[in-house]
């Protein structure tokens, strides 16, 4: 199935390729010269839909798209839909997840668990009234200081239960067993049982 990937993170982009494999063809919204969806909504199933239906309506083509980001139980589950602008919104990508840790990690004190959160949409159409949507979680909690340089965002303070940080793990691996691999492994099933029907 030929589909519009509406996401302007490269991190993400590169994620959701290595993940769908042949499930998907993707074209990337960037490449169509389709500009990013604003993300208003307070949930993260809605901003996944806005950005979706956005890309679908302007590539005349099925869309994908996710929401995703840090879920802090200390901080009421801050940043959550928040996480890419948790710090504001000044500088490129690299230093506003700079800001964005140093801010998370100033926040805690001894409550330290936390999860990702991803949920996945597909529209097969703008105004798709049956939007195909799935959800993957990860949890883990966050470390006391930044390690690894593989993955983006809150990854190197993202720890898991076998002492790495998200950012520590291989790409391979990560893309087995994160928050996105979960909700696409999903998303694949539902437009498999889908198509069946």
């Amino acid at each position: 199935m030929k589909v519009v990937l509406a996401s302007g993170n490269p991190g993400k982009v590169r994620e959701i390729q290595a993940i769908a494999g042949a499930g998907f063809e993707l074209v990337l919204q960037s490449s169509l010269d389709i500009t990013e969806a604003p993300e208003p909504h307070s949930t993260f199933v809605e901003n996944a839909l806005s950005k979706a239906r956005h890309a679908s309506r302007a590539a005349h083509l099925p869309a994908l798209a996710d929401d995703s980001g840090l879920c802090v139980d200390a901080l009421g589950g801050e940043p959550g839909v928040n996480s890419a602008y948790y710090a504001g919104h000044k500088g490129n990508r690299d230093e506003r997840d700079a800001r964005n840790n140093a801010r998370l990690l100033a926040e805690l004190e001894d409550d330290r668990r936390a999860y990702y959160c991803c949920v996945m949409v597909l529209v097969r159409h703008p105004e798709d009234p049956r939007p195909l949507i799935a959800e993957g979680l990860w949890y883990g909690e966050i470390a006391r200081s930044a390690r690894g340089t593989n993955g983006f965002g809150y990854d190197p303070l993202f720890l898991l239960p076998n002492g790495k940080t998200a950012a520590e793990l291989a790409s391979e691996e990560k893309n087995r067993i994160s928050h996105r691999a979960a909700a696409l492994r999903k998303l694949l099933e539902l437009v498999h049982a889908a198509d069946r029907h």
